[in-house]
């Protein structure tokens, strides 16, 4: 029982190691040289750290192998270094649960995101993953900042601006208890070619006698505020302005409500609304240069008396720079346009996360109903984002959202169609490649995007083996003290080489060195696969990481056996040395031959049905007549068709009385559809036995098809067409009928005809017969009447007489 297990193990553990070498030994490429880089090489690997475990001319970065192939190879598993990451969590303040009627939280008690702070352990290429919880709250509180154009184009529009204050107040209060209002203005740079700089037109822009007030960049007007009376005060006495071009310089008030906080009046723990309102497009980074602007935007507040300074000293913000700094602030944009900019918005719209686009009407009458819609769409999604990451980390994101929906990779950071109350979960995964800064600990955050709440995690990395710390500097085991020995092997201090640190890596190889590099006083140094080191082979690497040198001269490999199926070994052992160490029940120079005759039992339980031999898990036939992989199948026997028939017919056709069931009874052989029979593989033309079959469905149709066994695979190969008896053509038979009918009238009329004549000949003939024969004369004939009358005169021959 012992043995089997033991066996048993054994397979586990080829088969496990087989599949490691399928994907890559990235260990064994790595050519570790002490622990700490092994298992920075890959989460499989592990470094054997006992004394004794390396052969003869072995490197030392052959301790640093894939777990499984440690074991094979020896290495007991008290003794291989693996260390593992792992993960806690620091705070874990639970969301905050629906709370109705006149029971509401306080604004520092509500909590929208679980956890909210943790520390992970992270190994290279082993990622920690953890849940992170959104639960959007009930009443939660609103800062809405809105900044208006104010160019004279923008006229009406103010004039509906003016009555928002208490208007929105109240629509507002429906959604949260806790609501501020702020206002804010902007046109364009005070330079040309943005405004006209004559000292006329700097005092009031406006033409025909209009009274407006001078260009401007940006002005807050309020601070935010829950007096909506106030509002609507200020708000009331702001006046129109003007400029020479079409667009205008909201970036630049942009920033500076983004940036200035403390003026604008942001609150912490709320969320941010910016409702951006013009009917004009937008200058940005590079549009400076025309006024004679070169300086980037710095980012920072440059308020003074509640009015932007620095607009003909630093160029418009690039939309890069605006994305950075309104997620920084966590702001959330509303773009309130007219719909001939809108198509420019909604593309702007899908460079800035959480930000809207509404269609303002010609005078801003909507813009209430506006900021309602795109409030609740914005509060509805939530988008998670990471603060910068260190070099060599990255993170996965998957969510869990409304209805069980799951999305990766990019669509993994966000949910949509969140209501109050509801709560999605993300998965997130990290990931390190490396020891960022050797390894020192790295703090990043994750928040949903327009909120101030995060999960902060602090990020630490396992860069050596725990038996690194116990590493001794002895003279004898490391040469003079030339290394430390740590974790079985000695790690050398740089410049120096070789197992016990003995070489230095400028030192040229010495004939003396060289000499104990030959096998056997030959002419090849380390077999011509490596190089002497210290006198000693350093095997080379190949470029396939799974093949590599061997022994103390470097002439074993583990790659140059023989093959079957081409597969090293078969696939059913490992090559050791140029010769394969086949697996139990296998045999063969190729481990190519089974000692298994299970695979050769037939279903009589008869070892090749009695028909045949086993060989290497094979059966030989030696009945030609059987086939198959246990001698049982005969194409040729009476009966083949039959059986066939339904299956074929129903794959082929969809038809007969296995239709319904044909993927489950009927894919034990391979088909291959022919145009005719032609087509179909002849006796003398195939190197195996064929069946020719001819069956016929229940429409009286015929199909043919062949069957025979090639290489142990059933074929049937069968013509696509169905061979039907055909109908009778009712037209052409009318029509024969019909030119019958009439060409045997016509037949009958000639004949007819043909007889008169004749008939009527022969009595002519007759009679010119009779007539000649005659003998008497017409005179003679007592019934004969001359038609000759002659007549006399009386008075023919007299003398005429005399008056």
């Amino acid at each position: 029982m012992e043995f089997k297990l033991l066996l048993i193990a054994t397979l586990l553990g080829v088969f496990c190691c087989m599949g490691a070498q399928k994907e890559g030994n990235e260990c064994i490429n790595a050519n570790a040289k002490y622990c700490g880089e092994c298992i920075q090489a890959g989460a499989k690997c592990g470094w054997c750290r006992h004394p004794d475990f390396l052969k003869q001319g072995e490197a030392v970065s052959s301790r640093c192998d894939e777990l499984q192939s440690l074991l094979l190879r020896g290495c007991n598993i008290t003794d291989i270094e693996n260390p593992r990451g792992g993960q806690q969590i620091l705070l874990d303040k639970p969301v905050t649960n629906r709370v109705k009627g006149a029971d509401k939280l306080k604004l520092e008690n509500i909590t929208q995101i679980q956890p909210q702070k943790l520390s992970l352990t992270l190994r290279a290429g082993e990622p920690q993953s953890f849940n992170l919880t959104f639960k959007r709250a009930e009443d939660y509180p609103i800062d809405l900042y809105y900044l208006m154009d104010l160019s004279y184009s923008m006229k009406d529009d103010l004039e509906n601006v003016k009555n928002l204050g208490t208007s929105l107040m109240l629509e507002m209060t429906k959604i949260t208890s806790d609501f501020r209002i702020g206002f804010g203005s902007f046109v364009e740079k005070t330079v040309m070619p943005y405004i006209s700089t004559t000292p006329a037109k700097l005092i009031n822009p406006c033409a025909g006698g209009l009274n407006c007030t001078s260009p401007f960049s940006y002005k807050n007007v309020l601070k935010l505020t829950s007096d909506g009376k106030k509002f609507n005060t200020l708000v009331g006495k702001q006046q129109i302005s003007g400029n020479l071009d079409s667009p205008e310089g909201g970036f630049d008030a942009i920033m500076q409500v983004a940036v200035c906080g403390d003026q604008i009046g942001w609150r912490s723990d709320v969320t941010r609304l910016l409702v951006f309102s013009t009917d004009a497009g937008f200058h940005f980074a590079g549009d400076g240069k025309l006024g004679g602007i070169v300086l980037p935007n710095d980012g920072k507040c440059h308020l003074e008396n509640n009015m932007y300074t620095m607009s003909h000293y630093y160029d418009y913000p690039s939309i890069a720079h605006l994305v950075q700094k309104l997620s920084d602030n966590n702001i959330q944009t509303i773009f309130a346009v007219t719909g001939e900019f809108q198509p420019v918005y909604k593309e702007l719209k899908n460079l800035i996360p959480k930000s809207a686009v509404g269609t303002l009407s010609a005078n801003s009458s909507n813009v209430i109903n506006l900021i309602i819609d795109a409030y609740n769409s914005l509060s509805s999604e939530v988008i998670l984002e990471n603060s910068k990451l260190p070099e060599g980390l990255s993170i996965a994101y998957t969510s869990r959202c409304k209805n069980g929906v799951v999305s990766e990779g990019e669509n993994g950071r966000k949910c949509s169609n969140i209501s109050i109350g509801d709560e999605v979960t993300f998965t997130i995964d990290v990931t390190a490649t490396g020891c960022p800064k050797q390894g020192k600990p790295e703090t990043i955050k994750i928040k949903p995007l327009g909120f101030n709440e995060e999960v902060e995690i602090t990020l630490n990395f396992i860069c050596e083996c725990g038996c690194s710390e116990d590493g001794i500097t002895d003279r004898k085991l490391c040469h003079f003290g030339n290394g430390t020995y740590e974790c079985g092997a000695c790690k050398c201090n740089p410049g120096r080489v070789g197992r016990q640190c003995e070489c230095s890596s400028n030192e040229v190889a010495t004939e003396d060195m060289d000499r104990t590099c030959r096998k056997d006083n030959s002419t090849d140094t380390c077999s011509n696969n490596g190089d002497c080191v210290c006198g000693t082979c350093e095997c080379k690497k190949r470029e396939n990481a799974d093949e590599r040198y061997s022994g103390p001269y470097c002439e074993c490999d583990n790659f140059n056996c023989d093959r079957s199926s081409n597969l090293l070994c078969g696939g059913h052992g490992r090559c050791d040395c140029r010769v394969c160490t086949c697996d139990p029940m296998w045999k063969g120079s190729a481990c190519d031959c089974s000692l298994d005759n299970s695979t050769c039992l037939a279903s009589n339980k008869q070892i090749c049905n009695g028909r045949g031999t086993c060989e290497c898990g094979t059966c030989k036939c030696t009945d030609p007549k059987f086939q198959g992989l246990t001698c049982e199948t005969c194409p040729t026997c009476p009966g083949v068709c039959i059986e066939h028939k339904d299956c074929v017919q129903c794959r082929t056709f969809n038809t007969g009385d296995k239709a319904e069931r044909c993927e489950e009874e009927c894919s034990d052989f391979t088909l291959v559809k022919v145009k005719d029979r032609d087509k179909l593989p002849q006796p003398n033309d195939a190197a195996y036995p064929v069946m020719h079959c001819k069956e016929r469905d229940a429409n009286d149709c015929w199909f043919y098809y062949t069957y025979a066994i090639n290489n142990n695979t059933k074929e049937v190969h069968v013509v696509d067409k169905l061979d039907c008896p055909s109908g009778p053509d009712i037209i052409p038979i009318v029509l024969g009928v019909v030119v019958g009918i009439v060409l045997i009238g016509l037949a009958l009329l000639l004949i007819w005809k043909l007889l008169m004549v004749i008939h009527d000949r022969r009595e002519f003939a007759k009679f010119e017969k009779e007539k000649m024969n005659a003998k008497w004369d017409t005179q003679e004939n007592p019934i004969y009447k001359s038609p000759i009358n002659k007549f006399q005169n009386p008075n023919y021959g007299r003398k005429a007489a005399v008056l």
